[in-house]
């Protein structure tokens, strides 16, 4: 992962920061292939359930670091495709909850970056900004997927357009972001929120995240099939008669994610 990325582990929880404050955690070549070696290795460790993703710095992301230039380097379009896309499917991928935790501002493809996550937590002050209009470009990162679905086209349509700076309350208003934190504590409530949610059922978190997923490019009726096929598995579970038992002795469960 080189340096460009920082891979910590606090309990079950790991913590993946992008690391190149100085350059406002600009995409690079480089920053790809750490960030997906590092999901990989999240999804890997079992004693992992939990992802929190942020950046270094003042930064979630500027997004491409439009400096690095393109000479001897793929193309946007096969950058998009090969470098990109697999670090996002990874994300969606992997069968734990992600957390993005934005200091400052997540723009361009950091934004789309910090949508895709499944849970976002914005500090005060912080802002989403899809920037592409002024330099006659269009949003990227499956941006116009997600802005579509999360907002309506006509709102995602105009805040893209018109590269407004779309605030961490609006973003909380708006359904974008989970929750506002002050923004010297950003780190160690998303990183206490994620302790929090690995305590729950992972392979019911896992579960929900993978029928969700579908749920947002599917028709109903395969999502409901989706959903009884996993209720089986999950219903064999260790995890559910522990939990159910739990629930009959009034005590805390304790889930192996077996």
């Amino acid at each position: 992962m080189a340096d460009t990325v920082i891979y910590e582990q606090q309990d079950a929880v790991a913590i993946i920061s992008m690391n190149r404050p100085d350059a406002l955690n600009g995409f690079t070549t480089e920053l790809r292939e750490a960030l997906l070696h590092a999901f990989e290795k999240a999804q890997r460790d079992e004693t992992v359930r939990v992802v929190v993703f942020t950046g270094e710095g003042r930064a979630f992301s500027a997004g491409a670091d439009l400096k690095s230039g393109f000479e001897g380097q793929r193309t946007t379009q096969e950058q998009l495709l090969f470098e990109y896309a697999p670090v996002l499917i990874a994300i969606s991928q992997i069968p734990k909850p992600v957390i993005a935790a934005v200091p400052g501002f997540a723009a361009g493809i950091g934004m789309s970056f910090a949508l895709h996550s499944d849970l976002l937590v914005m500090a005060a002050g912080s802002f989403l900004l899809s920037p592409f209009t002024t330099i006659s470009l269009l949003p990227d990162g499956g941006a116009n997927w997600m802005l579509v679905r999360q907002i309506g086209y006509h709102l995602a349509y105009q805040l893209s357009i018109e590269c407004e700076r779309i605030a961490a309350e609006r973003c909380r208003e708006l359904g974008i972001a989970n929750r506002v934190v002050p923004a010297d504590s950003l780190r160690e409530e998303t990183i206490a929120w994620a302790k929090e949610l690995s305590a729950r059922a992972p392979l019911s978190m896992a579960a929900t995240k993978k029928v969700m997923r579908h749920a947002m490019d599917n028709d109903w009726y395969s999502c409901y099939t989706m959903e009884a096929a996993e209720q089986k598995k999950l219903q064999a579970s260790d995890d559910a008669k522990e939990g159910i038992a739990a629930f009959f002795e009034k005590r805390d469960p304790t889930f192996s994610g077996k």
